[in-house]
């Protein structure tokens, strides 16, 4: 028997019931690409009309043209043929050398696959001071505290955000937690998808993430401030919904929106933003 579990199941720090776990991933929007985990389609979602023309009709992002997932360097020879019948040409690695390198997880050769080196963050910004203050908040697991790390991510990842925001705007799109929640909060946003929409899909990567959730506490053990503190690892595993309420609060507040931003600290132009509309955007049933 699989139990039930709730939404408030998935903002507590215990493990998730693991067969209802594998029964969701099983089902949209998780998509099985052996060796990387949380995988899944931003979409189908509805999103709102932008004209009066777009009222008449229904509208949605395009399913299984952008996925999110957390890193691909794990990824089989299995995995790399799911991700080609998937259709996907190009995967976005958000992370630094610094932290490739740290954690052994380097670029994989994918054939056929171009993988697109984007770092949000810096060799700068993972000295010893700004990591641990930046570990001191994850640990606090305090809304405020994930919106500073937020801000962070927001101001630093502009160039990075850039690179798939453009490609998005020459491509109908085949395309971790933070920095990819990050964009794939803007793009869906973008789209005009709702944000309780956007914040129901968020709250999905506590269930994408479960399966490797001892790999992950293994991996946050070598860190002196979450070795002496579990709860404070298991506070860097949550997704919770209120959590990116709060964000997309805060991307009206301090950028005017994802349109803003992307403007502002992406150096796209109106145009830009229009042409990656009708890429993520499709009528129902077409």
């Amino acid at each position: 028997m699989i139990s039930e579990v709730t939404v408030h199941d998935l903002n507590t720090l215990e493990p998730l019931d693991s067969e209802w776990v594998q029964q969701r991933l099983a089902n949209f929007p998780f998509v099985r690409i052996d060796g990387v985990t949380n995988v899944r389609s931003l979409g189908p979602y509805p999103v709102k009309p932008q004209s009066q023309e777009d009222a008449s009709i229904r509208l949605l992002t395009r399913p299984c043209q952008l996925f999110r997932s957390a890193e691909v360097s794990g990824i089989t020879e299995q995995g790399k043929v799911q991700m080609r019948e998937l259709g996907i040409t190009r995967v976005f690695d958000l992370r630094s050398d610094t932290e490739m390198e740290k954690y052994d997880t380097p670029v994989p050769q994918i054939e056929g696959v171009e993988v697109i080196r984007a770092p949000v963050f810096q060799i700068e910004d993972y000295s010893p001071e700004v990591m641990a203050r930046r570990f001191q908040l994850y640990a606090s697991g305090k809304t405020e505290a994930f919106m500073e790390l937020y801000s962070q991510i927001l101001d630093n990842g502009g160039q990075a955000f850039a690179e798939i925001l453009k490609h998005l705007t020459r491509f109908n799109p085949k395309a971790g937690k933070d920095r990819t929640a990050v964009i794939a909060a803007i793009l869906l946003s973008l789209a005009g998808v709702d944000d309780e929409i956007i914040a129901d899909d968020y709250e999905l990567t506590r269930i994408g993430r479960e399966p490797v959730r001892t790999k992950i506490l293994q991996r946050l053990s070598k860190e002196p401030i979450f070795a002496e503190n579990k709860d404070a690892a298991l506070n860097m595993l949550t997704s919770r919904r209120e959590t990116m309420l709060a964000f997309l609060q805060m991307l009206r507040e301090k950028y005017s929106g994802a349109e803003g931003y992307v403007q502002k600290c992406c150096g796209l132009s109106k145009a830009d933003i229009e042409t990656i509309r009708r890429n993520l955007v499709g009528k129902a049933n077409s």
